[in-house]
């Protein structure tokens, strides 16, 4: 029994400084990512508060509008989250030729992506809207902001591609400063275009967009800046855009998952806003101030998965994978708190926040529900998406997800949803209920595989 104490003792004492350490890696993270990602939801939370005082349609049109935005957003999360598990790995074992070889596939990648639905925005913005909304009033304001807004998702090929690659290799801070000096821009320049300040014409929905493709450009800018500065790797074109086959194959291999889990994702999120967008425009209205609220307050649960992703895939990629598998149980701890304490935060501000819309009392009464249902949704969300897009993928495994999310999202959830909603046409309380529960059937199996250990996997090789 002594010596067992003793034992206990002498690990406690060896582990805390490796605590210590894993603590102050892991706020050095947490922080600038949160403050990226909570000022560029705090920019669409703006987008949605100003467009309010042009008119509900505004706010319903953009917010429809705007799913293409998510497709985007799902297709980045795909295609960096494949980055991030190479590039991390990689940063692990110091090989920053690798690291600067997934950037150059990566970004080959996005910039084709981004100039195909660049084009389709500015070409056709109206059918586009057409998917989501047969209102006629909504289509018009919402095919302006597309017209617009197009432009900017060839320039965020690269700039989000190139921050993927800043935060993999632990270099948030400069990525976050990036991204902020970007999005104030944007919040000021949409006050300027929406409201008519300092000599510029109102353009209401249009000058949202406007305002986005300036910030755009001047994120682009400072990205290109800081990469021929060679903070992270000398550049050298031959390596960022020559043929690496082996490397492109590991790609490929862990990044095709991911992107089609994401993507799968959010079409059936998309699909969602389809199902509440063909019900009456108060569901559209609602929905877009709860998501609003709800990703406004998901932050910090976001940021311990992109930072639990990096040092996770650090500690595999220099082969610790006993101290991988300790840092995962930390992060699940800590995310599992900090989504509690979301969920009562949304509780306690949901009548503050209702206030704050002009919204009609029906709208009013949808957003209360969500807000409420948004209370226990988010702690399912961030469970999931630390394990399934942040551990897992750390270790290079992106199928499970894929294979998870198709199962409950498309089997199950979308099915469900048109069933109620168009067969069945159950209330729209209803309807968005059952949508809402598809994090919760993942639960147990995504916590069944974490408990196999499967995902901790060293997934480099020696450069080619």
């Amino acid at each position: 029994m002594i010596c067992y104490a003793v034992t206990i003792m002498n690990t406690y004492k060896t582990r805390a400084p490796e605590k210590r350490l894993f603590c102050r890696s892991l706020l050095s993270l947490v922080i600038p990512i949160t403050i990226q990602n909570l000022i560029t939801h705090m920019v669409n939370s703006a987008d949605v508060l100003m467009l309010n005082y042009v008119g509900q349609s505004s706010m319903s049109a953009v917010s429809l509008a705007n799913q293409y935005q998510f497709i985007l957003g799902g297709f980045f999360f795909g295609i960096t989250s494949g980055t991030t598990m190479l590039c991390a790995q990689y940063w692990g074992k110091k090989d920053l030729d690798s690291i600067q070889a997934v950037f150059g596939i990566a970004l080959k990648i996005s910039l084709t992506f981004t100039l195909i639905l660049s084009l389709a925005a500015v070409s056709f913005p109206a059918l586009l809207m057409r998917v989501f909304t047969p209102d006629p009033e909504l289509i018009g304001i919402g095919a302006s902001y597309l017209r617009v807004m197009g432009t900017s998702y060839l320039l965020t090929g690269f700039s989000q591609t190139y921050l993927c690659v800043l935060k993999s290799v632990e270099r948030a801070k400069t990525s976050t400063l990036i991204s902020c000096s970007a999005l104030f821009l944007n919040v000021f320049l949409n006050a300027v275009f929406i409201f008519g300040l300092l000599g510029a014409p109102k353009l209401g929905a249009a000058g949202v967009a406007l305002a986005t493709l300036i910030a755009r450009i001047v994120e682009i800018l400072l990205c290109l800046v800081d990469f021929f500065k060679g903070h992270i790797f000398r550049p050298d074109f031959s390596v960022l855009f020559g043929r690496h086959k082996l490397l492109f194959q590991d790609f490929l291999k862990y990044s095709i998952p991911a992107l089609l889990n994401d993507c799968i994702w959010t079409f059936a999120f998309s699909t969602y806003s389809i199902i509440l967008g063909h019900m009456n425009s108060d569901m559209v209205a609602a929905s877009s101030v709860a998501t609003t609220i709800r990703d406004l307050l998901t932050v910090v649960c976001y940021g311990l998965g992109g930072a639990g992703t990096v040092l996770l895939g650090k500690s595999m990629g220099e082969m610790q994978m006993d101290k991988a598998k300790r840092e995962a149980g930390s992060l699940c701890r800590c995310t599992l708190a900090v989504s509690i304490l979301t969920g009562l935060i949304i509780i306690l501000v949901r009548r503050p926040v209702i206030g704050i819309f002009d919204l009609t009392p029906q709208a009013q009464d949808y957003l209360n529900f969500m807000l409420l249902v948004s209370s226990y949704y988010v702690v399912g969300q961030a469970m999931n998406t630390l394990t399934i897009a942040g551990i897992f993928r750390a270790g290079g495994n992106s199928r499970f997800g894929l294979i998870c999310d198709i199962i409950t999202m498309w089997v199950v959830a979308v099915p469900l949803g048109f069933i109620s909603a168009f067969v069945l046409h159950l209330p729209p309380k209803a309807v968005y209920f059952i949508l809402c529960l598809d994090e919760f059937w993942k639960v147990p199996v995504v916590y069944r595989y974490y408990k196999s250990e499967k995902w901790l996997n060293n997934i480099t090789r020696e450069y080619e």
